[in-house]
């Protein structure tokens, strides 16, 4: 990534930043009351985030799922997950419909996606999760639009 200097969205609208906080934190609270756990949460935004290419959210979500008691193979395994056997039934459900939403232009959530998703998750669950997965997906977007930074950890000062 080069090191031009962009406008940090975040910074220069804080108001409309503070907003789209604000919407994160009102999901996070629609998340748990659903029944999705943190592990599941942090998995699923780990994997939106490798998909669409933000380093940043990346740092962020692999924080998170250390945070919440993830562990390191796990989280290494959430890019190979379709050939991995640490997942649960309702994390590769969950990440299923993650990779959807990342793709979201290739014809929406297909029906066979909708589907399997929906014998697996609750309605409540899944409604959480694709507003869960609405706002990391939003967050990306302002992190790849304004190069933030993703310094190797000794340097982070």
């Amino acid at each position: 990534m080069s090191e031009e200097r962009r406008v940090h969205l975040s910074r220069s609208a804080p108001q409309a930043y503070q907003k789209l906080a604000a919407f994160s934190k009102s999901v996070g609270e629609l998340t748990r009351e659903s029944g999705v756990d943190a592990r599941l949460a942090e998995i699923v935004q780990i994997h939106v985030s490798q998909r669409n290419g933000c380093a940043y959210c990346v740092r962020v979500h692999v924080d998170r799922a250390l945070g919440v008691g993830i562990d390191a193979d796990t989280i290494a395994q959430i890019a190979t997950w379709r050939e991995s056997g640490v997942f649960s039934e309702r994390e590769r459900a969950a990440l299923e419909l993650a990779e959807s939403h990342v793709y979201i232009h290739d014809g929406g959530v297909s029906d066979a996606v909708y589907d399997r998703v929906g014998g697996v998750l609750s309605e409540e669950e899944y409604v959480a999760l694709s507003w869960l997965l609405v706002s990391i997906n939003a967050f990306n977007r302002v992190a790849i639009a304004g190069r933030y930074p993703v310094p190797p950890r000794g340097d982070e000062g």
